[in-house]
């Protein structure tokens, strides 16, 4: 599997084999009675040839090409063209509408230098025109629908190393700043076989799901991987798994599906819309790696899932909790095969003291799922402040080697020496040769297993205490069934000391009392659980909390719409320097002519 020097010499390799097998099934919206969609590996090369035969008439080769499609085969035939071109894709958001997208993908345009973006006809003229109106009127635009346009014919092989860019992931972050990720067709080929060591895939897979395509877990995961292996991909549109949870579920039987997964919410979505009639339906047997990539896992959904869905042939072994990132291309580690997922229970103070112990009774307890082994990649748990590592059993940042880390940030030279070569320290003045990868996690080893505890950023420090967030999150949401799982944001302000703010989303017509005694209710539950004051409540409506596309939540944006008065909420408690905080930063806000916006990938 590894023999290749190129991603592109392998889908070459591979369409050349499979020819008339199916590469890829979209499965659009059923609102219209619409049929599935099918992709042979043979109308895959003849497609993409088309294309890049267009790209590399304009010079392409080496050059950053922008991708905004919706989800469907048009954007596997673009992305795939890329390669063949030897251009360097880069996957966006379609810019659907005026406001935070356009403002997103244009900071990316610039950003990437792209030479062409690539679109198909309906959203063609939309793209047009937004690139005149931006200035950029040296960018080509191509509707790859239109099959009058490039000849397959024309296509020649393009000129490639291992080190040459595959692709620009870039992540989520503000329109002022993104950052795009730099993926070698060496990084590629490493992660595609540490994804098959680690879930044990292989030629037979059904890999897929339903996340963004432009997200890192669904192109690398659920449309590069089967290309990878020379099986089949099996793919729906976001919209339409959070419209019907049912249908992914139902997918995967109806497909065989093997391999696929998504974040907590996605599972616990499933928990929550799924009937009792539509799981009679349902046979999840042939799943073997249900991915959880969420960072951090949660106990309760892997519980909750595993339960919920045993009856349609669900297996407590078949939930891949795992972790990764873009900026190591995709997996890192995963639980070995075969094995359940492990859940430990810790004492929660010892914890917020960045230590791992057992449960003590008449406690507060966590409970931390294993995201499994590394098989490819050295790890290492690190002090971020002094850079001394840290021993088992202790919690610091995750630092990452091995051939699947990217080199770095889109001309971000400053920015990669700090976070992509770091180097340990001895403690007594030295180091060592440094190439680690900050990756701003946190995170604990125990007995060769990675725990991922939360976000070094999002940390809260409230009375010399380490609070993760999330932790907050789940306690809230457990008094009150108006509350929505997963949807709630926790954070901390300062003013001349710490306050902790939640933001939680309610359902108004499930409280059974009134939002006042709802969020006084909040509020005492945080002082008895964790010991601290929960002077500022904020109840929302549903919808309020904002998230990436991939499920996790957003809490520094939440943080900054919260100090811009940004948040709408239906019932408030403020303490009067938290109110005030808000006040200036209000005034302040409105003397700036040019406020950022802020949005998500």
């Amino acid at each position: 599997m590894t023999n290749f020097r190129t991603f592109t010499e392998l889908v070459l390799a591979r369409t050349e084999a499979r020819n008339d097998a199916d590469a890829f099934v979209f499965l659009p919206d059923d609102a219209h009675g619409s049929v599935p969609q099918h992709l042979t590996f043979a109308g895959l090369d003849q497609e993409a040839r088309r294309i890049a035969s267009w790209l590399q008439e304009r010079k392409a080769a080496n050059r950053q090409v922008l991708l905004l499609y919706p989800s469907g085969l048009d954007f596997i035939k673009a992305f795939t063209a890329c390669l063949y071109a030897g251009a360097v894709a880069v996957p966006g958001t379609l810019p659907t509408e005026q406001g935070q997208h356009f403002a997103r993908i244009s900071g990316i345009l610039r950003d990437a230098e792209a030479c062409a973006v690539l679109t198909d006809s309906a959203n063609a003229p939309a793209i047009s025109a937004w690139l005149a109106a931006e200035g950029f009127t040296d960018v080509a635009c191509l509707a790859t629908d239109d099959l009058a346009q490039g000849d397959a014919a024309a296509w020649h092989a393009p000129s490639l190393t291992p080190e040459s860019l595959a692709f620009l992931q870039y992540t989520s972050g503000s329109t002022s700043d993104p950052k795009g990720v730099v993926v070698s067709h060496r990084n590629l080929l490493a992660n595609e076989a540490a994804i098959q060591r680690s879930t044990g895939s292989g030629p037979e897979s059904v890999c897929g799901g339903w996340l963004p395509f432009y997200h890192d877990m669904g192109l690398i995961g659920h449309i590069l991987h089967p290309l990878y292996l020379g099986g089949k991909g099996v793919l729906m549109a976001p919209f339409t798994f959070l419209k019907r949870p049912y249908r992914w579920l139902k997918m995967i039987g109806d497909y065989g599906l093997t391999t696929g997964g998504g974040p907590n919410f996605g599972y616990d979505l499933c928990v929550r819309r799924v009937t009792d009639a539509q799981l009679e339906t349902l046979d999840l047997s042939s799943w073997t790696a249900a991915c959880n990539g969420a960072e951090p896992v949660r106990a309760e959904t892997v519980r909750a899932f595993t339960e919920r869905f045993a009856p349609a042939g669900f297996r407590p072994q078949s939930m891949f909790p795992c972790y990764g990132m873009a900026e190591t291309t995709l997996l890192v580690t995963g639980i070995p095969q075969t094995a359940v997922a492990r859940v430990l229970d810790v004492d929660a103070d010892a914890l917020e003291r960045g230590e791992l112990a057992d449960p003590r009774a008449d406690a507060s307890t966590r409970s931390l799922v294993s995201s499994g082994i590394a098989r490819d990649f050295e790890i290492r748990v690190v002090d971020p402040e002094t850079y001394v590592e840290k021993p088992g059993g202790h919690v610091g940042e995750i630092w990452i080697k091995g051939e699947s880390v990217a080199s770095g940030y889109w001309k971000r030279p400053e920015t990669n020496k700090e976070i992509f070569d770091a180097a340990i320290s001895d403690g007594s003045g030295g180091h060592d040769d440094g190439g680690w990868l900050r990756t701003g996690d946190l995170g604990v080893l125990q007995d060769g297993e990675l725990y991922v505890t939360g976000r070094l950023k999002e940390l809260v420090i409230l009375a010399g205490r380490n609070l993760y967030p999330q932790d907050v999150e789940r306690a809230i949401q457990s008094t009150d069934k108006a509350f929505g799982t997963g949807v709630g944001a926790v954070f901390a302000v300062d003013t001349d000391r710490e306050h902790l703010v939640a933001i939680q989303e309610v359902r108004p017509g499930s409280v059974s009392t009134d939002l006042r005694t709802v969020a006084s209710g909040v509020q005492s539950f945080i002082s008895k659980e964790f010991s601290i004051p929960a002077g500022n409540v904020l109840l929302v409506r549903p919808g309020t909390v904002r998230k990436t596309t991939s499920g996790k939540i957003q809490r520094t944006l939440m943080r900054k719409l919260f100090l811009e008065g940004g948040i709408t909420a239906l019932y408030e408690v403020l303490e009067p320097a938290v109110r005030e905080l808000i006040a200036s930063a209000e005034a302040a806000d409105a003397t700036d002519a040019a406020p950022s916006l802020e949005s998500v990938v």
